[in-house]
């Protein structure tokens, strides 16, 4: 175990003992702030429960997220490519992305349903903006001396693409991936808040109706572990695809520094 997640592991600990302890010493009734204790043993009185509905946000989460990979980076390339394209569908995409997408979820509900298609849109139209404009930003970020070099060598535009702007752009794609895979469960959420019968968001407003605060909590906390996980897991992906990069490097150069002293 890394010392930074020894750390990070350290803090959440201190801060559930603080919680239930200010629950304890201040008396505080169970419908206001119900301690981590009694979160914790709800999840345990039912565990299988649980697991079906945070399976059903993580499946449209994970499903919209990836919808907006696959579309966000195909539409960064062309926006990169074409002024028509960055003039119309980027522009667009500024357009809805202005809008408070929780407006729009009523009208995916009427259009697709309300099984896991609307929650998936959802999920998709939140994620895909933080993908293209990252994505973007990298393919123009390349090294002009780079592009120079190619175009000497007669390079094909494919080939311009593929060996010097998306290495050179996956720093800035994995960026907003990471602020992606957050929206895109909030997206999810965001759904099942509208009209579900799965989801930990089905869970929250289900309780919230019949004022069970403790479970409210529950979902809430799965939430933060989903959503954790999920981030780091995208980390991860980006350490294993990009170990070049130099955010990677300092964290390997601090590591030797602290193991030889």
């Amino acid at each position: 175990m890394s010392n930074q997640t020894f750390h990070t592991l350290a803090v959440v600990a201190g801060f559930l003992v603080l919680w239930e302890a200010a629950c304890q010493l201040f008396g505080l009734p169970v419908y206001f702030l119900p301690p981590p204790s009694l979160i914790l043993a709800e999840i345990w009185s039912d565990p299988g429960w649980y697991l079906a509905h945070c399976s059903y946000t993580l499946f449209t989460t994970a499903l919209g997220f990836g919808l907006a990979l696959l579309v966000g980076v195909t539409a960064a390339v062309g926006i990169t490519y074409s002024k028509l394209l960055e003039n119309t569908l980027f522009t667009l995409l500024v357009s809805l992305n202005s809008v408070p997408k929780i407006a729009l979820a009523p009208l995916f509900i009427i259009w697709l349903g309300t099984g896991a298609k609307s929650k998936v849109a959802i999920s998709f139209l939140i994620a895909i903006f933080a993908i293209v404009v990252d994505t973007v930003l990298g393919l123009r970020s390349a090294d002009p001396g780079a592009l120079d070099l190619m175009k000497t060598m007669r390079g094909s535009a494919l080939q311009v693409l593929f060996k010097i702007r998306v290495p050179g752009a996956l720093p800035h794609m994995f960026a907003g991936m990471k602020v992606a895979i957050s929206l895109a469960l909030v997206g999810a959420i965001a759904g099942e808040f509208v009209a579900s019968q799965e989801g930990l968001g089905f869970v929250i407003m289900q309780s919230q109706g019949m004022f069970q605060t403790v479970r409210v909590f529950a979902a809430i906390l799965l939430l933060g572990i989903v959503g954790t996980a999920l981030f780091v897991l995208v980390d991860v992906m980006e350490r294993l695809v990009c170990p070049w990069h130099v955010s990677h490097r300092l964290d390997e150069a601090e590591l030797a520094v602290r193991a030889r002293a």
